[in-house]
């Protein structure tokens, strides 16, 4: 054999060998395997006709010629752009008390976020990879850097996850979590699959359905319902996908994970509320999808309804917005809309830079919150991208 022929069969071999490794990878984030997510969703009664099923029926993608609606891909052409900022997003690299007491929220940018409550600290929907998608080279991309590493985390209590979704459910960062913190994992039914298969022993997941409860060091965590959707692969809808209660013996937290509007808010205000502090999606809505994802008018609404109506004394801390371009608004438009929402219903609101530990006092909550208010996405937004 020539030494060209060498050369050429040892590339060959080393590009097959290094086109093996990134399907191992993706098969990998990709998580469990669509029968251990079948095993696992069975024994729910929310698991009907061969999937999980929302409270109220949910579309993906509203008919392209229901109600006038365009083709959403020729949509998504004409709006190209528009979710990105144009200068760079103001970072602030977070520090933590030693020990913390009381409430208090960190934003990390996207749905991640670090509330302490009452002396425990829970980390919600950990993403700090460069993307969300299976893939390390495609797929939604950052639009600012994450505010510390995940080794820079201060001690967990637990790692709340709301479902599946790439944006929500990030393999490489369980990895890093795994590495520098060994938490404990509250998930819904389905999301324990994926952990186990990423090597997470069993003894630190808890997997709970809707309305089930477990107690992480005095903080009640309940499961509660969502309308939204699953699926990391070809199959969707076999993990379950949920919001979060955590009430200590002083204050309650509601995160509502991923969530179009339902009646269930109505439901959890009822049965869980009120709340100190919510934290509410109010980005990657669309007209083509109005069931899987909240606009801010909607948002400040279920705020409302699990506070009994009542949001004057109950923070909102807007998230699922400025980190990923993930539908076809404004990268703006949801914290200008939010603002102008809130003002109108009188709820109080906190919009922080990502990084940035907002402290709520008892007595000083609202105070606190609008310390937190300045525009500051102005100086990044493109110059359509203003009120």
């Amino acid at each position: 054999m020539t030494d060209r022929g060498l050369r050429h069969r040892l590339a060959t071999a080393k590009s097959a060998a290094a086109g093996s490794v990134r399907r191992l990878a993706l098969l990998r984030r990709i998580g469990a395997s669509t029968a251990s997510l079948r095993a696992r969703a069975t024994a729910s009664p929310n698991y009907r006709d061969g999937q999980f099923q929302s409270p109220e029926p949910t579309h993906w993608v509203a008919a392209p010629e229901g109600e006038g609606l365009g083709h959403p891909a020729v949509a998504a052409y004409r709006a190209r752009g528009r979710g990105r900022p144009v200068g760079t997003v103001p970072v602030v690299r977070p520090s933590w008390p030693d020990t913390t007491e009381g409430l208090a929220v960190t934003w990390l940018g996207h749905a991640t976020s670090l509330v302490e409550v009452d002396g425990r600290r829970f980390l919600l929907d950990p993403v700090f990879g460069e993307r969300v998608s299976p893939s390390s080279r495609v797929g939604p991309r950052r639009l600012h850097p994450a505010p510390c590493r995940v080794a820079d985390l201060p001690p967990l209590d637990a790692v709340v996850i709301s479902h599946d979704h790439y944006d929500h459910l990030d393999e490489p960062t369980i990895g890093e979590l795994e590495r520098a913190h060994q938490p404990r994992y509250v998930v819904p039914i389905g999301v324990d699959a994926h952990l186990l298969t990423w090597g997470v022993p069993a003894e630190r997941i808890t997997a709970l359905d809707w309305r089930g409860t477990t107690t992480v060091d005095g903080v009640v965590l309940t499961c509660t319902e969502a309308r939204h959707f699953s699926g990391r692969g070809y199959v969707r809808n076999q993990t379950l996908w949920a919001g979060w209660a955590l009430r200590g013996p002083r204050h309650a937290v509601w995160f509502a994970g991923d969530s179009g509007p339902t009646h269930c808010f109505e439901d959890i205000g009822r049965d869980l509320g009120p709340f100190d502090l919510t934290l509410v999606p109010i980005g990657a809505y669309s007209e083509h999808w109005p069931d899987i994802h909240l606009d801010p008018e909607q948002a400040v609404r279920a705020h409302l309804d699990v506070n009994r109506g009542d949001g004057g004394t109950s923070v909102l801390l807007p998230v699922h917005w400025a980190t990923f371009n993930l539908a076809m608004h404004w990268w703006s438009e949801p914290a200008r809309w939010v603002r102008r929402s809130a003002a109108e219903h009188g709820v109080s609101l906190v919009l922080p830079r990502p990084g940035t530990r907002v402290a709520l006092p008892d007595e000083a909550a609202r105070d606190a919150a609008t310390s937190h208010e300045d525009a500051w996405w102005e100086s990044c937004a493109a110059p359509e991208d203003h009120d």
